[in-house]
């Protein structure tokens, strides 16, 4: 079942584009990556989403509720951490807590008290005294400490140091093992690798791609390194099909691949061979990839 579906979504400031025409679901126990840089329109779908804009048209629903009609009952199934999480200077993570738990009606902390150990959040000094890294992580508490069905977060590690960023990660695989969706906004592609099942990629607000992680993977050129040993002739790798961009730098040959590993595997095992690496592509350079093919 989708959590979330947008059909043709379409925000407009004005005569400048938001989004245009994006068309996502989010199904139940799913990451769902949003991949794009800063003001590829990452944000106006969230916020869209959660009714604090308003589509100019199309169609977005959560939980099958019309995000317009609907909305507080949306809001209060899921948890959201914004890009731009504030909650003045003066109140502690802990008062915080303490308000949207009443408005929940969550009696139980002790979920809420878990995160704040793992992340090492200090709950009781004001938020103003945190650094920025510090206020994410009480961000991602008063997202999450309720167990939501959804989680919305934009750029959510921003700030975070390594350690934390693991243990981030770590929450949003046990989110998706509980049955819980995410939707995961994010320019820091390796996280997303990591834990998303799909994404959408999106630039200058339209949609470019929606493909499952592996998928895009699966397109990308690998980088291929031989190097050859013996006296015998090398190779003419040039005329295998998906096959660019070879060098020769003495018995070591590199190339790019793309396609079907079959042919030139067979071709290489004719050849005495040394050593060999592949270089598996990151969705770093399969999102570069899609950009220039966009922009071209």
């Amino acid at each position: 079942m989708a959590v979330i579906e947008t059909e043709r979504l379409t925000k407009y400031y004005g005569e400048h584009r938001g989004v245009e025409d994006v068309t996502i679901d989010v199904r139940e126990g799913e990451v769902f990556g949003l991949l794009g840089p800063n003001g590829a329109g990452k944000t106006t779908v969230i916020r869209t989403l959660l009714d604090f804009l308003h589509p100019t048209r199309g169609s977005a629903r959560v939980f099958g509720l019309d995000s317009r009609r609907e909305s507080v009952a949306i809001r209060a199934r899921l948890g959201n951490l914004p890009g731009d999480f504030g909650y003045g200077k003066l109140a502690t993570g802990r008062e915080a807590l303490s308000l949207l738990a009443r408005l929940r009606g969550v009696a139980d902390l002790g979920h809420a008290e878990s995160l704040a150990r793992r992340f090492r959040a200090d709950l009781d000094r004001p938020l103003g005294q945190l650094s920025r890294g510090n206020r994410q992580k009480i961000g991602l508490i008063l997202a999450a400490f309720h167990r939501p069905e959804l989680l919305i977060l934009d750029e959510p590690t921003s700030g975070l140091d390594p350690l934390m960023q693991e243990e981030f990660l770590s929450l949003v695989q046990e989110e998706r093992d509980r049955g819980g969706a995410v939707l995961l906004s994010s320019h820091e592609l390796d996280e997303v690798e990591r834990v998303c099942e799909r994404v959408a990629i999106i630039r200058a607000g339209g949609l470019v791609a929606v493909e499952s992680v592996p998928d895009l993977l699966g397109k990308a050129p690998r980088r291929v390194s031989v190097v050859f040993s013996g006296s015998a002739a090398l190779p003419d790798l040039k005329r295998l099909p998906g096959v660019s961009d070879v060098s020769v730098d003495g018995r070591r040959v590199s190339f790019r691949l793309t396609g079907e590993v079959d042919p030139v595997l067979k071709e290489l095992a004719s050849h005495p061979v040394a050593d060999l690496e592949v270089a598996r592509p990151t969705l770093e350079e399969i999102f570069l990839t899609y950009y220039e093919g966009a922009s071209a």
